[in-house]
């Protein structure tokens, strides 16, 4: 994860600047999906710059994460402008330091199609340990399209996204739900056939009574 966390370190002051297209024409529509009904204890998985803080709902207590604390750094910038109430903290996904159970939702905004291959299972079983037992776990992500058009375009896209982010458009998120204990609720395109909501269900546990 070293890499990964250079590349966010570098990129972190100018990160709104180069998302900003994509904020205006698509980001900022789909961002109130994560959040619609949520309530509670929510963690905000990979938080980078907080653009998620703006759509938080009112009366959650929202924790929001990230590797990087130059991103955390201008979550909290955004955090005190909007003037909300958020717990920012830095933390790797796939060693997540709050204890089993303890929230009721989880989102992540295009995190998972930045954590390589074999990070992406522990980021999910982590996601699954501090959700409470049937809690939502909502995800954000790119896929590789399926139209000839569009896959042409990501496959011009990819090394500057792989160079920049460390993205890719292949990382199969969804198809390692079962492996990481998830069950998979929904997953729909909410752009093209581009980006995904996928929402989850943390597992129920066994009572240990029984």
């Amino acid at each position: 994860m070293t890499s990964l966390l250079q590349k966010y370190q570098r990129i972190a002051p100018f990160y709104d600047l180069l998302d900003l297209a994509f904020e205006r024409r698509r980001y900022r529509r789909m961002r109130p999906m994560l959040f619609r009904g949520l309530a509670g204890r929510i963690l905000d998985a990979g938080v980078g710059t907080g653009r998620n803080i703006e759509f938080y709902p009112a009366g959650a207590e929202t924790v929001g994460v990230d590797l990087s604390s130059a991103m955390l750094r201008r979550a909290e910038r955004r955090r005190a402008v909007l003037g909300r109430r958020v717990e920012l903290r830095q933390m790797d996904v796939t060693r997540l330091d709050f204890p089993d159970a303890s929230f009721d939702a989880a989102v992540a905004t295009f995190l998972f199609c930045v954590l390589p291959d074999d990070r992406q299972v522990p980021a999910l079983r982590e996601l699954a340990r501090v959700v409470k037992p049937g809690g939502p776990i909502r995800l954000l992500e790119y896929v590789r399209p399926a139209d000839p058009l569009r896959r042409a375009v990501t496959r011009l896209w990819e090394p500057w996204m792989a160079f920049a982010y460390g993205a890719g458009f292949d990382r199969r998120t969804e198809e390692r739900l079962p492996e990481a204990g998830l069950e998979l609720v929904e997953a729909r395109f909410v752009h093209a056939d581009l980006i995904r909501l996928i929402e989850a269900r943390a597992p129920m546990r066994a009572d240990p009574a029984a």
